[in-house]
């Protein structure tokens, strides 16, 4: 399938690497403000985030790998120079004994939300004038969809009453 003067079709081909040169290119346009800000790399903004936007800061370490389609032993490298860093503290799981809890400090939810602040900015220059309001919408829409399709898990979160534990895990 090639692409129509229309518009009416496109090469799926061509789609997916929009795609992916789009999120290369979003990647790389935005990684030096956060690493600025953060004083980390693009995963550990992206788990700091996440915790971020969790509700009690915390997530369950499965999860959190599960979102970040980080490998368990990558998230757990991740999560320890976070840890070093004072960013986040691991906390226990009462039903799970193997689970953990990556939990955001204050000093993490500080720095996440200076960094965040200029991740917006750095966002809203890179999109002024490329899409209107309701074209942002249906896109957030469509690429929710796709996302969905190929990694269903980046929305799932922990269930915080079953797993709540505020204390820290050695």
């Amino acid at each position: 399938m090639t692409e129509e003067a229309g518009g009416s079709q496109v090469d799926p081909i061509t789609l997916v690497g929009l795609v992916f040169e789009t999120a290369a290119g979003l990647r790389h346009a935005l990684a030096a403000g956060v690493a600025g800000e953060v004083g980390a790399g693009g995963q550990s903004f992206e788990i700091l985030l996440r915790l971020g936007r969790t509700e009690g800061g915390r997530l369950r370490m499965s999860d959190l790998a599960a979102q970040t389609s980080l490998t368990p032993s990558g998230l757990t490298r991740a999560v320890d120079r976070l840890v070093e860093a004072g960013l986040v503290e691991r906390g226990s799981c009462p039903n799970d004994r193997r689970g953990a809890f990556a939990i955001l400090t204050s000093l993490g939810a500080q720095r996440t939300g200076v960094a965040l602040a200029r991740h917006e900015r750095d966002v809203a220059g890179i999109l002024a004038g490329v899409l209107e309001p309701e074209e942002e919408v249906e896109l957030a829409a469509l690429l929710r969809r796709l996302r969905d399709r190929v990694h269903p898990h980046a929305a799932l979160v922990s269930e915080p009453e079953r797993d709540a534990d505020p204390r820290p895990h050695a």
